[in-house]
């Protein structure tokens, strides 16, 4: 029961595969070797604070110089102190200035199948324009601006513009409710709106702004909402509220100078759900987060001038942030966007565009990978994918059957794959393996990226030792990090920084093998207690999926009498039908390759399992399900309210 006590963790998951970078991937790297690497975190761990300052200073355009590189008054990180700069201007005119504005910049492809480009000097133009039209309906330093938009490039000509002029973001998945974005608005006080007349998921039409006209009824702050017409629907257009953003930029001057921004001056507000259901908005600031975002962008992708970086992720969330718009266009990066859905008009559709636009870094979630192996190779096999040079994943662990169907099928085992582990709290990417650099291994992030220091501690705060897992803290400041949770001090405090003092609380598990490397071990509430053993679902997940007629699974705990906690897992199937024999069978499975005090006493199947947008796992309902109690707390983020009400019929 001691393990208990003090949060460590028993590991019982064992991998050993290696996989070396090639030979080519290393010659070609930015950094070519794990001594490289050490060389540079070393460096990095001795002086934090010069190591990014050094950074900053070659990286960024400074308007105004900085003159302190780190004020640290726990819980509150400056970076850059007394620093000017713009965010846009990094990643727009500086590109522009320095004679690369012919540069593609963006390559969007909407989901019927339309095609449009930009070149730098024709974004700034675009975003310059939108700038202005933002200030002519009277947007300040400050204001807040609520963007609800589909994945075109105006969404990002959208951030770009609010950064431009010191408006602070605020982007909402466009497949929320009205009432989430309303209580977003609120919570922020946004006093802008924009959206789209419509956009398009898995070829149905999906009507965004009667969507905003019931959330607006319900945001007192909103005074204006401007409208693109994606889908040329016609939309209630409310008189003296609402404008055309065509109309708009049809009048507008495409000279707006970017407005010099202290470092800290807030760039952008994200809203995450909380475990206690109430969405809490990160606030990122300027440059650290820029400097951050360039920075990690080029270490974990090994970005060269030619290449075609296609990243997933919707601009909704975190990684459309930091890995579609600040952290690419920083670099001079070319992005391709995609507006919809991987399968429409069919399940090859991903694979249909890195052959027609020679992508060579493709970003995407296990979420997504687990997908295209349910659907089967087939829909692989029919493309050229020899333009893929580097893989990556992100959103949540990638358990090691999916990494190595993804090593397999997709990068043909010679890309190297880059498992990236960050959160919407630390602005980037935190731990990754690098391309050129690091042996990877199935289902572990690796190492800890210069700059970055972690710590495995116990909830004492002492160090785990190797052979246990603990909660994930990182132990100094970093640039990216949230500088809060907007308008809640208290909460900030109390969810990152009380429980282990003088460390950020990352709420994962983590523990670290003989070789240092990293293994991710799922939410500090997604641990079982099993009889006085503690134990990662994650461990017991990838233990199911390595089954081969699983396709996707979650553990949760439910109330136990005799154990504390009995193991409930819930599981999607591949090529196979649910029957009593397969259950019988998943639990041995478990069993053999766990051991017996992991092996599942619940095992339900499920055609769905219920996801957030972003793709993660609803552990929180599942529990509630196992356990028969009715769901509580935020499920706004639920991607098919079905799925539950069908989980609970199989349940009965």
């Amino acid at each position: 029961m001691g393990q208990q006590s003090t949060g460590q963790l028993d590991t019982v998951m064992q991998e050993s595969r290696v996989f070396p970078p090639t030979a080519e991937a290393s010659a070609r790297a930015r950094i070519k070797s794990m001594a490289e690497y050490q060389k540079l975190w070393d460096e990095a761990a001795a002086d934090p604070a010069g190591f990014w300052a050094k950074l900053a200073k070659e990286e960024l355009h400074w308007f105004e110089p900085f003159t302190q590189a780190l004020k640290w008054n726990e819980p509150h990180a400056e970076w850059f102190v007394d620093g000017k700069t713009n965010a846009s201007y990094n990643c727009l005119d500086k590109h522009v200035a320095e004679g690369r504005g012919d540069r593609v910049a963006l390559i969007w492809e909407g989901e019927p199948g339309e095609k449009r480009q930009y070149t730098y000097a024709e974004l700034l133009r675009e975003v310059s324009k939108f700038a202005n039209v933002l200030k002519s309906l009277g947007t300040q330093q400050g204001d807040v601006v609520s963007i609800y938009m589909p994945l075109t490039p105006e969404l990002v000509i959208a951030m770009l513009a609010c950064a431009r002029i010191g408006a602070i973001h605020s982007v909402i998945f466009a497949g929320f409710s009205s009432e989430a974005i309303a209580d977003r608005n609120n919570d922020a006080k946004a006093k802008i709106q924009i959206t789209a007349d419509a956009g398009y998921r898995r070829g149905t039409v999906l009507a965004l702004k009667q969507t905003v006209d019931a959330a607006l009824a319900k945001s007192p702050t909103v005074e204006k909402c401007i409208v693109f017409s994606r889908v040329n629907e016609a939309v209630h257009m409310q008189e003296g509220r609402d404008f055309w953003w065509h109309k708009l930029m049809a009048e507008a001057s495409d000279d707006c100078p970017a407005t010099p921004l202290d470092s800290e001056a807030t760039l952008f507000i994200l809203y995450t759900s909380g475990s206690t259901g109430k969405p809490k908005g990160i606030r990122h600031t300027t440059a650290g987060y820029n400097l951050f975002a360039k920075k990690t962008f080029e270490w974990v992708f090994d970005w060269q001038e030619n290449d075609v970086y296609w990243c997933t992720a919707d601009c909704g969330w975190v990684t459309g942030h930091t890995y579609v718009t600040y952290g690419p266009l920083s670099a001079g990066a070319t992005v391709l966007l995609y507006e919809g859905a991987p399968n429409y008009p069919h399940e090859g559709r991903f694979w249909e565009l890195i052959e027609r636009y020679h992508v060579t870094l493709f970003y995407t979630a296990p979420t997504a990978i687990r997908a295209f192996m349910k659907w089967g190779d087939h829909h692989v096999e029919k493309y050229d994918l020899s333009s893929l040079r580097v893989l990556g994943t992100v959103g949540e662990g990638i358990n090691p059957e999916a990494w190595m169907w993804y090593h397999r099928k997709i990068g043909a085992e010679r890309c190297p794959i880059v498992d990236t582990w960050w959160q919407t709290e630390t602005g980037g990417i935190m731990m990754s393996p690098l391309p050129g650099a690091t042996p990877t291994k199935p289902g572990s992030c690796t190492m800890p990226l210069p700059g970055v220091i972690p710590q495995i501690v116990d909830s004492t705060g002492a160090e785990v030792d190797a052979t246990h897992g603990g909660w994930l803290t990182i132990a100094h400041p970093w640039p990216g990090m949230l500088r809060g949770i907007w308008g809640d001090e208290e909460r900030y405090k109390e969810v990152y920084w009380e429980k282990v003092p003088g460390k950020y609380l990352a709420g994962d598990n983590a523990r670290r093998d003989a070789d240092g490397y990293y293994w991710i071990m799922g939410r500090i509430d997604d641990v079982l207690n099993v009889s006085g053993h503690r134990l990662s679902t994650i461990e017991i997940e990838s233990a199911l999926v390595s089954h081969p007629s699983v396709a996707e699974a979650a553990a949760v705990g439910r109330p136990d009498p005799l154990k504390g906690e009995a193991v409930a897992v819930f599981v999607t199937l591949r090529g196979a039908e649910p029957s009593e024999e397969l259950r019988k069978e998943l639990i041995k499975h478990v069993r053999n390759q766990i051991g017996a005090l992991a092996q599942p006493d619940d095992v339900r199947f499920t055609g769905t399992l219920p996801k957030t947008r972003s793709g993660k796992i609803m552990r929180r309902l599942l529990r509630d399900i196992a356990a028969g109690k009715e769901t509580v707390g935020d499920t706004t983020t639920l991607e098919d309210y079905s799925v539950l009400a069908q989980l609970r019929t199989e349940d009965e």
